[in-house]
């Protein structure tokens, strides 16, 4: 480690005069976490404890997206009372926009800025630099403004001691850069550890000198961190307490020198930093900036926590950061963030996503490549900037959109430059975000077209025309589920069409949808599940604990005809006709269709058609295709409907002709080459005794369908139902 520090870090990243001190600070940090952050957070891992959140969820942010949210946030703030200063000229990541001037009065050291998930303090640290230029900019010395950014503007929070420590560490250097004797005059920032309460007594209440009201406020004021260390900035506090008189009633405990009360003293000191940091969280500030946790694998704790107080956005830790800090934000403020792009898109967000677009607009946004930040993992990163703010006018936003330049956060960066650079570049895009509201869901689809959004508001949703559903969970496929070749043919029941015909064929196999690989049209009939009895077995199956493990769902729906996709893809979308006769999974999702429609063909050819495909990247663009997000594409039928039909209707044919002509399917008769050779259809009359004697011999094999793929595989299926196969 230390050898690399000297030979593979570049100097500058040490240079104090160059700022590359703080972000070797927090890399370091990132680095001494990393073997327990890769042992908490694991794909098989359960809910996080309370003493491994820090290593879950701190995670070091790159200097430039850090320089992108407090440039557009703290920098644009500024620009708004002074668009004309030259502090413009240091914000190198401030997106081209348009700034709204804002005529209010402004002072400087009232501008406060907050991150409660402040880390190891690399955000904090570069807005001291750019409140440094800001107060230079208003004529202050550099001395004077130093010392008044670390006491009035800058606010944080965390709950990890270490990174606290750093935190401090990183804004004491950077007064003492301006103020030498700071730390000899006991200059404290305005950050804060969450630590959990202590146990307040009866004993300890009756030492306090204070009114009762004073006194039930300190009560509850602990009962609210008692899992502080757990919960941290989203704690919801009531805003009226007393804070200056719950001080005046511990300030004597706490500094009182009889030893016989020293229990009592370090009580009310816990309870002293606990009022200083409950007082930071209550406040409402101009700028909010963080990098939040992320984290869905909560504990009982948290997960109870959340349920109660964030229900609408307690998907993962980080949206519930984006909600509370928009609340933590003051009217015309803006808050910054870095989270996972799911936000954007994914049903589980929809209403934070409705919050947001009601209580502030977009400023701006940067959807990055998807392995940009996190090379091993499938997980893409948007950084973005909101404004607090209610004005319709103001909801023109600017986006970036780098998901096609791949190679990491430096391309990232670049490309983030040559926008500023030239905004005519083809992947920025000025969004107006009441389009957003226009598409079922309200996915952030800052670059669908106007075209597009005509149609969602003109055609009609899928739902209305089809019945989505998902199949069976059959709780352990090991068991109940077998490729159809692995079976007798006999005790496969292929052409049921209801539960009612399934029961009485006393077969036990029945063909399964189980989705499987891009294929379009047609195909993908591999599967056969054990349904015996109308799924006995299955809807009966239990784990040690008695607890029924599968999930039968829509069983009314089984063995209808069906229009079928897989839950999962490669990006491309690929829908398929399915027969009547099969049960489908959960991830064989099927459409039902009204025996009286006739737009099944129509529906299935715009499904395959690279429309809908780019349509559902605007909805979802991740490799979940659910029933959910294709109930939401608009439908718009064709004038030429019967020319459509009959395309789809050809396509069908072709893809299952396709399918018939390997030995994969079970209607297999020949390989399509063979059908030319004329000197081939003599020899089925001469194998057709071979082949009887051999069926004699053949009857000990476990499955006799080894034989029927041999003889379909010749082209002799006539033979097979002679020697009855």
């Amino acid at each position: 480690m230390i050898k690399e520090l000297v030979t593979d870090v570049p100097r500058d990243d040490f240079d104090v005069e160059k700022e590359g001190q703080v972000e070797i600070i927090g890399w370091l940090y990132q680095y001494y976490n990393e073997e327990p952050h890769d042992q908490v957070v694991n794909i098989n891992g359960g809910p996080v404890k309370t003493r491994d959140i820090p290593a879950a969820t701190q995670l070091f942010t790159t200097d430039w997206v850090v320089r992108y949210m407090v440039d557009n946030s703290l920098g644009k703030k500024y620009l708004e009372h002074s668009p004309d200063s030259q502090v413009k000229e240091q914000l190198r990541y401030l997106l081209p926009a348009d700034i709204t001037p804002d005529q209010s009065d402004f002072d400087i050291t009232k501008v406060q800025v907050m991150d409660n998930a402040m880390g190891s303090g690399h955000i904090l640290a570069y807005a001291f630099d750019v409140l440094m230029a800001m107060y230079e900019d208003q004529g202050y010395a550099k001395r004077e403004a130093a010392n008044s950014i670390i006491q009035h503007n800058i606010f944080g929070l965390e709950i990890d001691q270490r990174a606290f420590q750093l935190s401090y560490f990183s804004l004491m250097m950077k007064l003492r850069r301006y103020d030498r004797q700071a730390l000899n005059r006991g200059v404290m920032p305005n950050i804060h550890v969450f630590i959990a309460a202590p146990a307040v007594t009866e004993e300890f209440l009756h030492a306090l000198e204070a009114s009762s009201e004073v006194v039930d406020e300190i009560k509850d004021i602990a009962a609210h961190f008692v899992d502080a260390k757990t919960l941290g900035s989203i704690i919801e506090l009531p805003a009226s307490y007393d804070y200056a008189g719950m001080r005046n009633a511990l300030e004597p405990v706490a500094t009182a020198q009889n030893i016989s009360l020293f229990g009592n003293q370090q009580t009310a000191q816990q309870l002293l930093e606990i009022i200083a940091t409950a007082e930071t969280m209550t406040r409402r500030y101009d700028v909010v900036v963080a990098n939040p946790p992320y984290l869905n694998k909560m504990n009982s704790t948290l997960k109870k926590y959340v349920k109660k107080h964030y229900k609408d956005y307690s998907t993962d830790l980080f949206s519930i950061f984006i909600w509370h800090n928009i609340n933590m934000t003051k009217d015309n403020g803006y808050a910054g963030y870095m989270t996972p792009v799911s936000w954007m898109f994914l049903k589980s967000f929809e209403k934070l996503r409705d919050s947001a677009l009601k209580l502030t607009s977009i400023a701006s946004l940067i959807q990055m490549e998807t392995h940009a930040y996190f090379d091993e993992a499938y997980v893409t990163i948007n950084t973005f900037v909101l404004k607090k703010t209610s004005d319709v006018t103001d909801k023109v936003g600017t986006y970036l959109r780098l998901v096609d330049f791949t190679g990491g956060m430096e391309i990232q960066r670049e490309k983030v430059m040559a926008a500023i650079e030239d905004p005519s570049v083809k992947y920025l895009y000025r969004t107006n975000q009441a389009n957003f509201r226009k598409i079922p869901g309200n996915p952030i689809a800052y670059w669908a077209p106007d075209a597009l959004i005509r149609d969602f508001e003109e055609g009609t949703p899928l739902a209305e025309l089809i019945d989505p559903r998902v199949g069976l969970q059959t709780g352990d496929n090991n068991r109940f589920l077998r490729q159809w070749f692995e079976v007798t043919c006999t005790a496969i029941k292929f052409d049921a069409h209801s539960i009612e015909e399934s029961v009485s064929s006393r077969k036990k196999w029945f063909p399964y949808n189980k989705g499987g690989a891009y294929r379009k049209w047609y195909g993908n009939y591999d599967y056969v599940v054990n349904w015996e009895n109308d799924g006995y077995e299955i809807k009966n199956f239990k784990d040690s604990n008695g607890k029924v493990r599968s999930r039968p769902q829509n069983t009314d729906y089984y063995f209808r005809e069906a229009i079928t996709w897989s839950d999962v893809t490669s990006g491309l979308l690929s829908f398929r006709y399915r027969l009547s006769g099969s049960v489908f999974d959960v991830v064989g999702l099927s459409m039902f269709f009204d025996s009286t429609q006739q737009v099944r063909k129509s529906i299935l050819g715009f499904l395959n058609s690279r429309v809908a495909n780019y349509i559902m990247t605007v909805l979802n663009p991740t490799i979940h295709v659910g029933t959910g997000y294709v109930s939401l594409l608009p439908i718009l039928l064709p004038v030429n409907k019967d020319s459509v039909d009959e395309l789809v209707s050809e396509s069908v044919s072709l893809s299952w002709i396709e399918w018939d002509s390997f030995e994969s399917s079970w209607r297999f008769r020949q390989f399509p080459i063979l059908s030319s050779i004329a000197e081939y259809k003599p020899l089925t009359n001469t194998l057709y005794h071979c082949l009887k004697m051999l069926r004699a011999t053949l009857t000990h094999l476990r499955s006799p369908c080894i034989l029927k793929i041999c003889l379909n595989s010749l082209g002799v299926p006539k033979l097979c139902q002679q020697i009855k196969l």
